[in-house]
């Protein structure tokens, strides 16, 4: 917006991914990568190719986005940010239907790869069982759910143009990526076999959020931006495996669908294992940084800038 009151926009170029760039001011470079997670929300529900399951995966995916970007933007937009947020939360919430079941069968696919102790037809048998219950919970992506995504799609993009983001500067959000990635770093477990499972899941959301914050500067920094969310990346899907394998143990526990496999499935043995691993990926990482505190190391924008 410039000091007349009238909004000003900068147009990215079809080869630009929306983020921050030396060209580009950050307000209009945020207002850019708003725009492009809305695109990305309507493009999900309005492709008439994609099947429902992954009409919802990739809406439900952009809304991560978008929640990301919110948090970002919160101190400098107040309630509205909240709001926005609030509302993109319940609208994936409503998507969630069979999330559950296939994260069960994925945990499921993990298992057989290091071996059960169930035979091809036992396997076949329980992934039937497991698609049945997710055919079930399917959520309906029909008009009326469409209609009710693409108005709230309409209303975010209204907001969006009107945020107040003229006077933002490198610094404001350099010191919002800090502070979320911060918060994540805080979150690793000392010992991850002894960390239980909540701990464990708020610290997956905490590096979802970083995840999808840092792709904003990767233009800046890019080989170095690509190769942190790579890791951010891996460390998501990791303690995501982990959850899935959690939630087949809860399918197997007693009067569950599931309960007479949960002797052979041994999922408690399979979490324990993703743990070990997630241990070793942390200490990993640990190694890799060799300054500061670890709750006090900073993200490539602040390194950046010094």
């Amino acid at each position: 917006m410039s000091p007349s009151g009238t909004i000003m926009s900068y147009i990215f170029r079809m080869q630009e991914k929306p983020a921050l760039r030396p060209s580009v001011a950050v307000g209009e470079a945020l207002r850019g990568v708003a725009r492009d997670i809305l695109a990305e929300a309507r493009a999900a529900i309005e492709d008439s190719t994609k099947s429902d399951a992954d009409a919802v995966h990739d809406f439900r995916r952009a809304m991560k986005r978008w929640r990301a970007l919110l948090r970002l933007v919160e101190p400098f937009l107040g309630e509205e940010a909240r709001r926005l947020r609030d509302e993109a939360r319940d609208l994936a919430h409503a998507l969630t239907g069979a999330r559950n079941a296939q994260s069960a069968l994925d945990a499921l696919a993990d298992l057989e790869k290091h071996g059960l102790a169930l035979s091809a037809r036992s396997v076949a048998g329980l992934r039937q069982r497991i698609d049945g219950i997710r055919e079930a919970a399917e959520t309906t992506l029909n008009a009326d759910m469409r209609l009710r995504l693409g108005s709230a799609l309409d209303q975010a993009a209204i907001v969006v143009e009107r945020w107040p983001l003229h006077t933002l500067t490198f610094d404001d959000v350099a010191d919002q990526l800090t502070r979320f990635y911060r918060d994540a770093r805080r979150m690793i477990p000392t010992h991850w076999p002894d960390t239980d499972a909540e701990e464990l899941h708020e610290l997956r959301k905490r590096v979802v959020i970083h995840r999808y914050q840092i792709d904003i500067i990767e233009p800046l920094w890019p080989r170095f931006v690509k190769m942190w969310s790579g890791e951010a990346q891996r460390l998501r899907d990791r303690l995501g495996k982990h959850q899935d394998m959690l939630m087949l143990a809860s399918l197997t526990g007693p009067h569950q669908p599931l309960a007479r496999w949960r002797s052979r499935l041994r999922v408690e043995s399979g979490a324990h294992q993703l743990c070990q691993g997630n241990s070793a990926a942390g200490h990993r990482a640990r190694e890799r940084e060799h300054d500061g505190g670890a709750a006090d190391r900073d993200p490539p924008c602040r390194r950046g800038s010094r």
